[in-house]
C-alpha cells in the first residue's frame, strides 16, 4: 500500500525555458508537471532548441487550470485546449499560448522528461 503527498510548490525538480517553467514531482510509479507558459511561448522556438527534435517528442495527459494553448499535430490536424479542459496530446506536435494569459496546465505522462535534450 502507497500513500505519498508532494507540493508542487515544493518541486522535485524545476526547468526553466525561455517564455516558462516547469516544477516536477516525483510520486510513487508517476511524474507530475506542473506548467506555466508566458504569452509569447511556441514549442518551435522556446524548446525545440533544448531538445533539439523538429516537433515535440513527449505525449501528454493534461488539465489546463487557465490560459489557452492551440496545438497543431505534424500530420495538420489542429485544436485547442484552455481553462478546465483536459486533453491527451499524442507525440509529433508544436503549440503556443493564445492570448495574453499566462497557460497553466498540470501534465501527468510528459513531465518526466520534457524540456531535456534528447537522448
Amino acid at each position: 500500500m502507497t500513500l505519498e503527498v508532494k507540493d508542487l510548490g515544493k518541486p522535485d525538480d524545476s526547468r526553466t525555458f525561455e517564455h516558462g517553467e516547469l516544477d516536477v514531482v516525483e510520486l510513487p510509479g508517476v511524474t507530475v508537471g506542473r506548467t506555466v507558459l508566458h504569452p509569447g511561448w511556441r514549442w518551435s522556438n522556446d524548446v525545440k532548441p533544448i531538445v533539439g527534435t523538429d516537433s515535440c517528442q513527449q505525449a501528454h495527459t493534461m488539465y489546463v487550470l487557465s490560459g489557452r494553448l492551440h496545438i497543431v499535430m505534424d500530420d495538420g490536424q489542429e485544436g485547442e485546449i484552455s481553462t478546465g479542459e483536459t486533453g491527451v496530446v499524442s507525440p509529433g506536435h508544436d503549440a503556443w499560448v493564445v492570448g495574453d494569459e499566462d497557460c497553466v496546465a498540470i501534465d501527468w505522462s510528459g513531465a518526466a522528461t520534457y524540456a531535456q535534450p534528447a537522448q
